[in-house]
């Protein structure tokens, strides 16, 4: 890991919460070049955030509380910054952050990531050698870091899981339209965003 990066960590400087306030589509923006880090009794692991989606209260069916507030999006509803963390296919974990003052929910799903710190144990969560694998989509990332629902509810500007900045210099940015969601559930809202020049975001 670069000794920059590493510094920047071990000091335990997470975002302040009014980062996570505003446009969620500029939040989502904003978070490229964020490093996301996680604290473990295996250890620590971090990635610098190549990529993420932004999720709308309104307008955005693809949203997980378009059709309103359920057990399962309840931590969408809470204040800027909190995780929610949900499960897809029964056996994946994603992380989302949320954006808006409590009663909005938005937020930004963390698709992918360019692993920083804690490699190994990462190789070892993953079961994958490849660094381009280990966190080169949203549950990928997760079973890499170690997220699951023990951080439901949680807080980014707080252990164990933290939101860092590493004052990165700008790269470019190439914005599309969202993965994976199918026809009529926001597929061609162009809310996706990631580095043109990274290697590690899930798909181009």
């Amino acid at each position: 890991m670069d000794a920059r990066l590493q510094d920047m960590a071990t000091a335990f400087m997470p975002l302040p919460e009014s980062f996570f306030v505003g446009s969620t589509p500029r939040i989502a923006k904003r978070l490229l070049g964020k490093l996301l880090v996680s604290d473990s009794p295996e250890g620590r692991t971090a990635g610098r955030i190549v990529e993420t989606e932004a999720y709308l209260a309104t307008g955005d069916p693809g949203c997980h509380a378009a059709r309103g507030k359920t057990a399962r999006n309840a931590p969408m509803f809470e204040r800027p910054g909190t995780i929610y963390v949900y499960k897809i296919y029964g056996i994946h974990y994603c992380i989302n952050i949320v954006t808006q003052p409590p009663g909005i929910p938005e937020a930004v799903l963390i698709r992918a990531l360019e692993p920083v710190e804690g490699l190994q144990l990462m190789r070892r969560r993953r079961g994958v050698d490849s660094t381009k694998e280990l966190c080169s989509g949203p549950a990928k990332l997760c079973q890499a870091l170690g997220i699951g629902p023990q951080h439901n509810w949680g807080h980014v500007t707080r252990g164990p899981l933290m939101v860092v900045d590493c004052n990165d210099p700008p790269r470019p940015i190439v914005t599309t339209t969202r993965i994976g969601l199918g026809p009529n559930r926001g597929d061609n809202l162009k809310l996706r965003y990631y580095f043109a020049d990274s290697d590690h975001v899930s798909k181009r």
